[in-house]
């Protein structure tokens, strides 16, 4: 059931804004998601201060977590052994309001007007609300909030209280330790939502208050991290604080005062968090760290403001025509800034610091999804998202060996760089992760030509992935190289033999390692890499004349396409040895390979896999719309790719799958920022030049973007008929449009575009169109 959409009189189209004009009770988890604020380090929750049906409110820092020890039904060696959650971080974003002895709440009290938004031009949430209380004065809060980003650890929160008549107001300022907080664990129903501590995770350090003024720090009890707090209040009329309480679960500062018709009070509250290696030392006590960078809460909205006006001077994607479209497209874009700007040398988390979904761990997401996104837009952020994995090296060498592997293997889930997969057939079994690193580093160096990280961490992680590739594969009697007892991709077909995605992908590691200057590889070794990328089995069915997903997969039983709706996402529904002996996909995979090595494919190859493969994808993972809707634009099938990018594009703002409420599908967001730009534009690196083959839908009038690309900044604009490319930054750049190439500066090259033929869907031997079978796409 749509959210957003369906209901346009209470959440309004506003191109720069995401806008809540009534309140009501039902989907606040979904809404405390939809309208968090981040930074990429720092994340808050949009949960209401007056809402007693708030679901899960609460803060996160990336990377701050708890770990215990997974208890396996069946152990066996190297099994993962240690669990990582990411834990709720004392949360600052909480206040009461009693008005003349009434609690003002919003379940309980009279509203007269409600509005709450967030801006994203600005970063600000603000949130209005008229109330009558029973008093008879009618009161209007309005609550602001911010967090920093040359500050990142720092959040501003503002709140005004004002009366049509003297009220006697007493407004409490919490802090609460959520962590600890007995919650329901909803895990246990879908293993897509995140589990929950039982007991005491964090231990209290320090609890000093007063004057306004509150210093706290907690160590979780097993993985040992700190956190400190610091905070601060500033109110309008100098009033000192009633009474200030610290507690280990709830520190607060009261302030009991008449408020006058014509003199409202404003209370400001800066708080600042430190977390991470600098307090982890015994010796450093992480309040006073936190206080350090405590700054005003003027300063923290402005730094959110400069931030998001530089962020949207490069980044903003525009969509001429399509104002819902472009609503939508600017809060994925929005959220993209909000899981990376400040993340600094880290992971980036499944769902970024909006929520606790997939435990707060890191995935193949960041590479495949995210690191095209940042690569184009903030290459210093892509490089320090390929440090911190350059970091796990370490320990990726250790777990290759408990996995009888050389080289270096990447955990598939992790905070602290330990593999914590418990299912390892949907978790480890995916080596594929290690191409996807390899895949990003190269991207990476592709696009901006540095030489310093090729030559150090860069080459690294390519050698280090090749030798893992070449040990788990072997040539077989016929020649060929193969790679078994591996998960692709669709974790609907588990531990196969010869995954085409993931032979395609450990074959470009293996060509890209092989290619590289570098005194640590040896002739031999070179020549390897060289004969197994050569020979890589890829699977074809001779019969479909397409490429099999794996070995089997053709052999397998179709999927019951009657199943009804209430039976999906499958993984709810069906024991997964169900699911592994049926044709029926979780995500493209097939697909997938191809768009990512689509120089490897003919057209003709990738329209017949499109048209077998994309009606028995379930659309189960939010990370598959965005593939398949760039597919289909690049083999001609306009109506698809629009209907899978709206798909894509309404993920969480429509919660269509059920758990927006842990947190935004960061990954889906970056797939809809390479929907638009690799889908319609057409979009394809790592080739001689830029390469571009527009496919804009007829619906759109335009569509316009820049991209930071080998030091230059590209602007590119398209229209029904043409594409316009400026170089508005830098020296000039070649640029391949449908096989032309054309020397791009600073005087726009307007190229003109035949339209594209639409294909007839493949008509496949059993004499039924693929592309008839009715599709059951997830919903919530």
């Amino acid at each position: 059931m749509a959210l957003i959409t369906a209901d346009r009189e209470r959440f309004p189209n506003n191109p720069w804004q995401l806008v809540e004009t009534r309140h009501e009770p039902g989907n606040a988890g979904t809404l405390e998601t939809l309208f968090a604020l981040g930074n990429g380090h720092l994340g808050i929750r949009g949960a209401h201060w007056a809402a007693a049906d708030a679901d899960l409110p609460g803060s996160f820092i990336n990377g701050l977590h708890e770990i215990w020890d997974i208890k396996h039904a069946e152990n066996a060696f190297g099994f993962a052994r240690t669990g990582q959650r990411i834990i709720y971080i004392p949360d600052a974003n909480n206040f009461t309001v009693i008005i003349d002895g009434e609690t003002l709440s919003l379940a309980e009290s009279g509203v007269l007007d409600y509005r709450r938004s967030v801006d994203f031009s600005t970063g600000i949430y603000e949130c209005r609300i008229t109330w009558q209380c029973r008093s008879g004065a009618t009161v209007t809060t309005t609550e602001r909030r911010a967090v920093g980003f040359a500050s990142r650890g720092s959040v501003g929160v503002s709140l005004e209280v004002s009366a049509d008549q003297d009220v006697s107001a007493d407004v409490t300022s919490s802090i609460i330790n959520r962590q600890d907080q007995p919650v329901e664990d909803h895990s246990a129903h879908d293993p897509r939502r995140a589990g929950r501590h039982a007991g005491r995770v964090l231990l209290p350090l320090r609890l000093d208050g007063g004057d306004g003024s509150l210093r706290l720090s907690w160590e979780a009890a097993e993985s040992r991290q700190r956190v400190g707090i610091a905070v601060d209040h500033w109110t309008s009329a100098g009033h000192q604080p009633f009474d200030t309480l610290v507690d280990q679960d709830d520190s607060s500062v009261r302030y009991v005062l008449a408020v006058g018709a014509d003199q409202p009070f404003r209370l400001e509250k800066s708080v600042s968090y430190a977390a991470g290696r600098g307090v982890q030392d015994s010796g450093q006590d992480a309040a006073e760290a936190a206080e350090a960078g405590l700054r005003s809460v003027q300063d923290i909205f402005a730094e959110s403001e400069a931030h998001y006006r530089d962020y949207w001077a490069t980044s903003d994607i525009v969509v001429g025509g399509q104002p819902e479209l472009q609503q939508a497209i600017r809060w994925n874009l929005f959220q993209l800034a909000q899981a990376t700007a400040r993340a600094d040398v880290a992971g980036i988390p499944a769902k970024g610091v909006t929520g606790s979904g997939y435990e707060g761990h890191y995935f193949w997401d960041q590479e495949v999804y995210l690191l095209p996104y940042l690569t184009y837009t903030n290459p210093d952020g892509a490089r320090q998202v390929l440090e911190f994995r350059h970091e796990m090296l370490p320990a990726a060498k250790i777990r290759a060996k408990d996995l009888s592997v050389d080289g270096a293997l990447f955990p598939w889930r992790t905070i602290n760089g330990l593999e914590s997969s418990a299912y390892y057939a949907a978790g480890t079994a995916q080596f594929h992760i290690a191409a996807a690193i390899a895949f990003a580093t190269n991207r990476y160096l592709w696009a901006t030509g540095d030489e310093e990280f090729s030559e150090g961490m860069g080459a690294e992680l390519l050698i280090e992935t090749a030798r893992m590739w070449v040990s788990l594969g072997f040539f077989g009697k016929d020649g060929l190289f193969h790679i078994h007892g591996v998960t692709g991709p669709d974790e609907y077909t588990a531990v196969v033999n010869d995954n085409l995605y993931t032979n395609v992908m450990a074959r470009f590691n293996l060509r890209a390692a092989a290619a590289l200057d570098h005194a640590e590889i040896s002739d031999d070794e070179r020549q390897l890499w060289e004969a197994a990328a050569c020979r890589m089995q890829l699977p074809f069915d001779d019969r479909m004349q397409v490429h099999s997903q794996d070995n089997d997969f053709m052999t397998l039983e179709p999927w019951d396409w009657t199943t009804p709706r209430s039976k999906y996402p499958l993984l709810l529904h069906f024991h997964p040895l169900v699911i592994y002996r049926h044709q029926v996909l979780k995500q493209a995979d097939t697909v997938l390979a191809m768009f990512l090595q689509w120089q490897d494919f003919t057209a003709e190859e990738k329209r017949r896999a499109f048209d077998f493969y994309d009606p028995i994808t379930t659309g189960d993972s939010t990370l598959s719309a965005c593939v398949q809707g760039i597919m289909a634009a690049e083999v001609g099938y306009p109506k698809a790719a629009l209907e899978h990018f709206t798909n894509a594009v309404f993920i969480d703002l429509d919660d269509t799958h059920g758990n927006t409420i842990d947190g935004v599908h960061i990954a889906s967001t970056g797939g809809v920022w390479s929907s638009l730009v690799c889908g319609f534009a057409g979009l394809r690196d790592q080739g001689p030049v830029p390469f571009f083959d527009p496919r804009l839908p007829s619906e759109w009038e335009a569509l316009s973007f820049h991209l930071k690309i080998q030091g230059r900044l590209l602007m590119v604009e398209l229209d029904a008929g043409s594409i316009t490319l400026t170089v508005s930054k830098g020296e000039p750049l070649d640029v391949d449009v449908r096989g032309q190439v054309f020397s791009v500066d600073r005087d726009p090259v307007r190229v003109a575009l035949e339209p594209v033929q639409v294909p007839e869907p493949t008509v496949f031997p059993s004499g039924l169109p693929t592309a008839s079978i009715p599709v059951v796409r997830a919903r919530a």
